[in-house]
């Protein structure tokens, strides 16, 4: 079986574009979700707080979650982004939510070590990425 050089590299030239873009989208997502919550989550992972790393982590797994649907479900990068934007946004609500009505005292748990509130967070995040991934087919 021989490679298909041209279109290899057709596909890999997609692939570096759309990967570039996600890793893009992943790396603001991150940020705006770390200012967007009361508490220093860099420093405190930082500072071994298991709580602020597995919160963080299923923010970030349940943002990658919607990524890779609209990667499946767009024709172009523009429609990739604008669908990888909706997305973080969801997410960061959904976090706020949880944090100002649900949980009031998330931040003084999380600050706290409290690893079942991190793992709340983090499946809660996970939860809002599955539905939002499947709400990107149509």
């Amino acid at each position: 079986m021989w490679l298909d050089y041209d279109s290899f590299l057709s596909g890999a030239g997609h692939f570096v574009v759309a990967f570039g873009i996600a890793c893009i989208l992943l790396a603001i997502f991150k940020r705006l979700y770390q200012i967007s919550t009361p508490y220093n989550e860099r420093q405190l992972v930082a500072d071994g707080n298991v709580a602020a790393a597995v919160a963080l982590g299923g923010a970030i797994v349940g943002f990658a979650l919607p990524l890779a649907s609209a990667l499946t479900q767009t024709a172009n990068p523009v429609e990739f982004a604008a669908w990888g934007i909706l997305a973080g946004v969801i997410q960061i609500v959904a976090a706020l939510v949880v944090r100002r009505f649900v949980v009031t005292d998330m931040r003084a748990r999380i600050e706290g070590g409290n690893v079942a509130s991190g793992v709340y967070l983090a499946a809660t995040s996970v939860a809002v990425g599955l539905i939002n991934a499947a709400s990107m087919t149509y």
